[in-house]
């Protein structure tokens, strides 16, 4: 993770200028820091070489007709294929317009790192206008996610150190481990009470529930009870807040949320009810842990999860943590389940894979005689699993970046303040870029000297997504535990689709079979 700026030195002239930035390898959740150079694609006016923004492909220039053509092919749902269908159609750049929405679309890693280079020191991505309109009707604080400029950027670097420094990590992996050995226990008991050997089921469910067990542990230091068969149903109502919220932000990506408030639209008076469920529930578990805080011994020194930790630094007014925590609670259900069960269902299909994995997990096991923290740093097939699974089934449709400089991706002029759009669903499944793409492959990842801007599932820069390493400790414990207890298989030979809910999620339920280990 970059921590807070990208240190740029420049020379040579304004055309083809070489930077150096120095950068914190994604890959890598215990931040080894690498260098980074290459040419800026900046150009003066006299430049007579580049092609025209004007110039670019794509049908952009009648917006009525896309419109009609984008929402003819159910756009909202089928974005990440519509936009697979136009990089083959217009090649590695596309301009788009649809309604408000004006971007470029970009499927190349080297323009992915252009546009890295040419974010600047308030990075912007694509502003989720749904969310924001929500707060601004219930006067709520923006978090860290809807935040811009030097506001952003000052609350983003107090919470780097409470969510992705080297040091914090350390203290969440006790907190995630207890949750997934709970699962585990609750899977062995669903085997028992079937009395069939195993447990047949559709995971998605108890997957919400595990991910929302595990954010909130590490949040606020406390257990819900969702895997100790406690019923619990405003952890359930708030499930399925998350999933109503997300679907019905998807429709407003592309119609003002004004007109939908204006007229009393459903789908706004959905997504009106839904985050007012999360944040009635995110207010309980913080107004809880605040009261705890105060109670508190000045001598404890106990971990006691992110919220006391922030409140401990003194450095962020309540509302400010609490728009946040509320933010990444929201955030870290849905993104972290569902990528957990693309993967035990990739595994599932590929036998192969799955058992390359649990030798390597059984020796890493032996080697660190089982301590969490230090098996997280040697299981790197598993790793590589769980970008692969990215790749193929990346969380969002596109990674997202307003040009801070006039920039130039594929020999034409981009303007300074154009959305650019990375097609990351798209980008992993292209031919050009990964061998054999429709292969469940791990091992591709090993390979470090081809993988330059190509693992991009949680983001890049200081604006990455903010709780990717809980979501990676969290992802890679489940899998450690589950591939080392479980066979994972499925009955189902055809292959399940996606779809865009503001996530990609899978069009119809996969079961999976688990079967313990002999």
């Amino acid at each position: 993770m970059i921590r807070g700026s990208i240190r740029l030195s420049v020379s040579g002239s304004s055309y083809g200028q070489k930077i150096s930035f120095t950068s914190v390898e994604n890959d890598n959740p215990f931040s080894i820091r690498r260098n980074y150079s290459g040419t800026s694609q900046l150009y003066t006016s006299s430049d007579q070489t580049l092609k025209s923004y004007d110039a670019l492909p794509g049908d952009w220039r009648n917006n009525w007709v896309s419109a009609y053509t984008f929402w003819k092919n159910d756009g909202i749902r089928n974005m990440h294929n519509l936009m697979l269908k136009n990089f083959k159609k217009y090649g590695p750049i596309y301009r788009e317009r649809i309604g408000h929405h004006n971007s470029v679309n970009i499927i190349n890693p080297e323009d992915a790192a252009t546009l890295f280079k040419s974010e600047g020191l308030f990075p912007e991505r694509m502003k989720v206008w749904p969310w924001m309109a929500y707060r601004d009707h219930r006067k709520e604080k923006y978090g860290v996610l809807l935040k811009s400029g030097e506001e952003w950027r000052k609350d983003r670097l107090i919470l780097n150190k409470a969510l992705i420094s080297p040091q914090i990590i350390q203290k969440f992996v006790p907190l995630l481990n207890e949750v997934v050995l709970d699962f585990v226990s609750t899977v062995y008991k669903q085997i028992e009470d079937s009395g069939r050997g195993n447990w047949t089921a559709d995971l998605s469910n108890d997957l919400f529930k595990f991910a929302l067990e595990s954010v909130c542990h590490v949040l606020y230091g406390e257990r819900l009870g969702l895997l100790q068969g406690h019923h619990n149903p405003e952890s359930q109502k708030f499930i399925d807040s998350v999933t109503l919220m997300f679907k019905s932000t998807s429709p407003m990506l592309y119609i003002p949320p004004g007109l939908l408030r204006s007229i009393k639209s459903k789908v706004w008076q959905d997504h009106v009810v839904a985050w007012d469920t999360i944040f009635a529930h995110a207010n309980t578990c913080i107004q809880k842990t605040y009261r705890q805080f105060h109670l508190r011994s000045k001598n404890d020194k106990e971990y006691s999860g992110v919220l006391t930790d922030l409140l401990l630094q003194g450095m962020l007014p309540l509302d400010d943590i609490k728009a946040s925590i509320t933010e990444l609670m929201a955030g870290g259900v849905d993104t972290t389940s569902v990528t957990l069960l693309w993967t035990m269902y990739e595994l599932a299909k590929n036998p192969n894979v799955q058992e390359n994995l649990r030798s390597e997990i059984i020796k890493a096991n032996q080697k660190t005689e089982g301590d969490p923290l230090q098996m997280l740093k040697s299981v790197p097939l598993l790793r590589a699993a769980l970008k692969e699974t990215l790749r193929l089934h990346p969380v969002a449709v596109t990674l997202q970046r307003y040009t801070n400089e006039d920039t130039v991706l594929q020999n034409y002029r981009i303007p300074v303040g154009t959305l650019v759009q990375v097609g990351l669903y798209a980008m992993g499944r292209n031919s050009e870029i990964f061998f054999k793409p429709e292969r469940y492959n791990p091992e591709r990842w090993l390979n470090q000297e081809s993988n330059y801007f190509k693992n991009l599932g949680f983001g890049f820069g200081p604006r990455q997504c903010i709780g990717r390493r809980i979501a990676e400790a969290e992802m890679l414990l489940f899998l450690i535990h589950m591939v080392q207890n479980f066979k994972i298989e499925t009955s189902r030979l055809v292959e399940v689709k996606s779809t865009f809910d503001l996530i990609l999620i899978p069009e119809n339920p996969i079961m999976l079979i688990l079967k313990p280990i002999e």
